[in-house]
């Protein structure tokens, strides 16, 4: 598995490398560092300013290289921890340019499986306004993408959210392409939408609404049950949980008890202005959710 993580110097950052060190021991057969040095506001106006604009791109450049060689040296760190280090290969790259749009451009170049990078969440208004890089990655990005939003050391609880869809199908067939450690404890989290609105609901009997969405909760429990299978014969511990209603808000009481260090959901992809839509449960998830989000959008697993 190949893997870009974008790196920044930031402490963030530094736990995206943490995490890069916490997966499966036949994910990483190459990682590149990469760092965006954000020229896009150095204008040179006239002949006087150029001077000026060339040394303000060669400051980015060299603060670039020092934040590449310490994020290099962070990996070093990370790998060693783990079995994968003799098979890895470490790069670093420094490009000009949008960070995002930069980021999800050169993992589709470099055929990367998996994108990395960490993130504040949203802490401030500018963030809530403009949208992080995390999540802006998050919607141009043509391969899954790995949010870390806390220190990320050792993997042990996965919550994988799961419907009857494709996309939670390749959701689940990344994972087991030996992205999880051995030893990881894998949730497998389904909710199921009642056919009926709450008000339409209040005129209908406890018992025709049991009728009405008995078909969903049997399509979720055969899903759930077939996953379930196919995890336990890649030798994980496996949970399962289904639920009725509320899906965003099940998988997010599910991460705030403390159930999980990964959530993992499938998402369809997007084109267009749909790329910017709020209200997808993926993009829910991935503002609010509190542990690290893993978004499998176009996985080749």
């Amino acid at each position: 598995m190949k893997i870009l993580c974008a790196v920044d110097g930031s402490e963030f950052s530094q736990w995206a490398i943490e995490a890069v060190g916490a997966l499966g021991r036949n994910a990483l057969s190459a990682v590149t560092l990469l760092h965006v040095a954000d020229t896009r506001h150095l204008k040179p106006v006239g002949a006087p300013h150029v001077a000026t604009y060339r040394g303000a791109k060669a400051a980015l450049e060299k603060s670039g290289e020092d934040i590449l060689r310490r994020a290099a040296g962070h990996a070093e760190v990370a790998l060693s921890q783990s079995a994968v280090r003799p098979r890895t290969t470490v790069r670093t790259l420094l490009l000009h340019g949008s960070p995002a749009s930069t980021v999800a451009r050169r993992a589709a170049q470099e055929r990367s499986d998996l994108i990395v990078l960490g993130t504040r969440g949203l802490s401030d208004i500018k963030g809530f306004l403009l949208g992080s890089i995390a999540r802006q990655v998050a919607s141009l990005a043509a391969c899954p993408v790995l949010v870390v939003k806390q220190p990320m050391k050792q993997l042990r609880r996965v919550l994988l959210a799961v419907d009857d869809s494709k996309h939670s199908r390749k959701a689940a067939r990344f994972l087991r392409a030996g992205l999880l450690p051995e030893d990881v404890t894998v949730t497998i989290f389904s909710s199921v939408e009642s056919p009926l609105t709450e008000l339409a609901g209040s005129y209908v009997s406890e018992a025709d609404r049991e009728i009405l969405v008995r078909p969903a909760v049997e399509r979720a429990e055969r899903v759930v049950a077939d996953m379930r299978e196919d995890f336990l014969k890649e030798g994980y511990t496996v949970f399962t949980d289904i639920q009725q209603n509320h899906v965003v808000a099940h998988i997010m009481k599910l991460a705030q008890d403390g159930l999980a260090d990964l959530l993992v959901v499938g998402a369809r992809g997007l084109s267009g202005q749909e790329r910017f839509r709020l209200g997808s449960v993926s993009e829910s998830l991935l503002r609010h959710a509190p542990c690290s989000t893993l978004i499998v959008r176009g996985a080749r697993a």
